[in-house]
């Protein structure tokens, strides 16, 4: 969510969705630790290039795997199913199951279903400077951070939810009021909305609908080519 807190700077790398474009990003480490700092290519947010390329990464790694297994039916017009992992941070296990109802009861044509084995993207938790933040792991699997501090100030059920709105491929706008999950940190810890505002959920269906079979296209173009 890369939330602002105070006395540091926490950044969040939300997702440039223009047009799905699945730029190649330097990758991140694989899974983090609490305390670790993991060596992941991440900028403070100031809407750099390098966030900007750490956010296409976490996008296209999510894609990636769910196109894989989408790849035998490709012109199914049944929703998207994301599987998460969310035994990594067995202490925000309730928000995360909360993130997904909300999100399930938001959109249509995408849908989040916990599961321990061939899931999409994976939860972690820990202490970490920059906040929670949603990143790659460099070998196309995607993961979210919580971050214990950042998730203490502030709601934890919508930091979560502001999450794994990355994940659907809503991009971050700290500009927005606090009826906009995608404003995360933004309006302050007062603001305690954690659903998607009307225009947030048309994006996520339209993502996921008229535009996954492009994407879907891109991503198993990129797999077959390595």
């Amino acid at each position: 969510m890369r939330m602002r807190m105070p006395m540091s700077v926490l950044t969040a790398a939300g997702l440039s969705v223009t047009a799905l474009g699945l730029g190649t990003a330097a990758p991140a480490s694989a899974a983090p630790t609490a305390g670790a700092g993991t060596a992941a290519v991440f900028a403070a947010y100031n809407g750099s290039s390098e966030e900007a390329a750490a956010n296409r990464a976490f996008f296209e790694a999510v894609l990636k795997s769910v196109a894989e297994k989408r790849a035998a039916n490709p012109k199914s017009t049944a929703a998207v199913t994301v599987v998460y992992n969310a035994s990594g941070a067995p202490s925000f296990s309730a928000q995360i199951s909360r993130s997904a109802q909300i999100w399930n009861s938001s959109v249509s044509n995408v849908r989040l279903q916990a599961g321990t084995s061939g899931a999409d993207f994976a939860y972690y938790e820990g202490n970490d400077s920059r906040g929670s933040y949603a990143s790659t792991d460099g070998h196309g699997r995607g993961y979210i951070f919580l971050d214990y501090r950042q998730n203490q100030i502030y709601n934890s059920t919508r930091v979560t939810a502001h999450e794994t709105g990355h994940v659907l491929g809503l991009p971050d706008n700290y500009r927005g009021p606090c009826s906009e999950l995608m404003s995360g940190g933004g309006p302050g810890p007062s603001c305690t909305n954690a659903y998607p505002n009307a225009n947030e959920r048309a994006r996520v269906n339209q993502l996921w609908a008229n535009g996954f079979a492009a994407a879907l296209d891109k991503a198993l173009e990129k797999s077959s080519a390595r």
